[in-house]
């Protein structure tokens, strides 16, 4: 599955919309997206993942990553809607508190 990322102003806030598998094949390219979402002047940048059905140790290094030099710039940033399995791997690698995850609404495994 193509890695698709499309990002839109909305009410302050920088959205992010991540569809397609995050790995280390193109990871980069998720982390070039978000340093433009932390680079656009907001101070509020939701990262939805709801369409990502797998994402790998790197992919997950770019969310924490993003989450740590947006916290030291000032900007809130969280991850919205994981997939249950998404979740699950959070939970296990025990990062799913760094990432201000909102489950609400998270969509079912494909």
């Amino acid at each position: 599955m193509e890695l698709t990322i499309t990002t839109r102003h909305e009410n302050d806030r920088e959205i992010v919309l991540v569809s397609g598998e995050v790995d280390v094949s193109n990871a980069d390219v998720l982390r070039d997206a978000l340093d433009k979402a932390l680079a656009s002047g907001t101070h509020d940048v939701a990262i939805d993942i709801a369409e990502v059905p797998y994402i790998d140790s790197t992919g997950i290094g770019v969310l924490v990553g993003v989450v740590h030099r947006a916290h030291d710039a000032g900007i809130h940033v969280s991850v919205l809607h994981p997939q249950r399995n998404v979740m699950r791997v959070l939970g296990l690698l025990g990062v799913d508190a760094e990432l201000n995850l909102d489950s609400t609404n998270a969509p079912e495994e494909e």
